[in-house]
């Protein structure tokens, strides 16, 4: 029973939100807020799960995820502003933020292998500053740009709801994601090389696991989770470099209600986040603190489910 009961209480936290926040609007008005909620909520949780897995598997927690998956979409804009196939243009993108989390992970990321938690993160930090700097360079801020994609045009109907397609898809993708990573952490030979990193770097290499090599799959991994993130966050949220770089706080968020190794809770944490967060605009006191709620949440659950364990980064490297 206790596995289960951090949902049951992710859960009454929706249920208390939408009870509080939504009590007495339509029900239309309120489940479209929901699903919104829900759509955001999921890249918050994808991208923590980006996060999870390269943490996992190398002991960086990756500040550099979101101006990767920024640059990314930015480059996917730019290719269709030149007539270039859509399809073309999201391939490019994750291929760019792929390179750019190999460069980071190839390049930099050795040499700070034994270097505390805390200097391994501010490090990615500054690479996404980096990023950042060349990305408003190249794609001025002061010009309004708009990403689209097919399937903003395509609804279904759910519960009485028009629902564009794009959502369906971004829920769908997190949630088969996250099952296909767990898959992959589980019952493959290089996931449970990635686990044995985790837990041990100066056995792992004893025993003969190819470090560089298992740690270049898991910056590819993150480096794709981070491109697709980032065409979603340009799609539902705006297409501003400064915009998506800093969406990974909530992603870290995200992550920390996992514990930065739980998926499940890392999920189902986004999800709870992107519901409240959106549920919070009913409320005309409220409303000013959305863009905090996602930490709220964390230090809620890290709260109730420290009980004297180790802190998250107070971890042996």
């Amino acid at each position: 029973m206790r596995p289960v009961l951090p949902y049951l209480g992710y859960a009454l936290i929706v249920v208390a939100a939408y009870i509080f926040l939504a009590a007495g609007k339509p029900t239309l008005v309120s489940g479209l807020f929901v699903v919104s909620g829900l759509a955001v909520g999921s890249l918050y949780a994808l991208g923590g799960i980006g996060l999870v897995v390269l943490y996992r598997a190398t002991g960086v927690l990756n500040l550099a995820s979101g101006a990767v998956g920024a640059v990314g979409v930015m480059l996917a804009w730019e290719l269709q502003q030149r007539g270039w196939p859509q399809a073309i243009s999201w391939a490019a993108a994750l291929a760019t933020a792929m390179a750019l989390s190999l460069l980071y992970g190839r390049l930099i990321a050795p040499g700070l292998a034994w270097r505390d938690p805390i200097v391994k993160a501010v490090a990615t930090l500054g690479f996404a500053l980096i990023i950042l700097g060349v990305t408003t360079f190249l794609w001025r801020t002061d010009v309004v740009r708009k990403f689209t994609l097919p399937t903003d045009n395509q609804a279904m109907m759910l519960l009485g709801l028009r629902v564009t397609l794009t959502r369906f898809i971004v829920v769908f993708a997190t949630v088969s994601i996250v099952a296909g990573i767990w898959f992959y952490l589980a019952r493959t030979r290089t996931g449970l090389q990635m686990r044995s990193l985790a837990n041990d770097r100066d056995l792992s290499a004893l025993i003969g696991v190819r470090i560089l090599r298992v740690e270049s799959i898991a910056w590819a991994i993150a480096g794709a989770i981070a491109g697709f993130t980032g065409l979603m966050f340009g799609d539902l949220l705006r297409l501003e470099p400064f915009v998506i770089t800093f969406m990974v706080i909530p992603c870290v968020a995200a992550a920390i209600c996992g514990r930065l190794e739980n998926l499940g809770l890392v999920l189902v944490g986004g999800l709870t986040m992107g519901v409240v967060e959106s549920l919070l605009t009913f409320s005309p006191t409220l409303k000013n603190i959305r863009p905090i709620a996602p930490f709220f949440i964390a230090a809620a659950v890290l709260i109730v489910m420290q009980r004297g364990h180790q802190l998250v980064f107070a971890r042996d490297e």
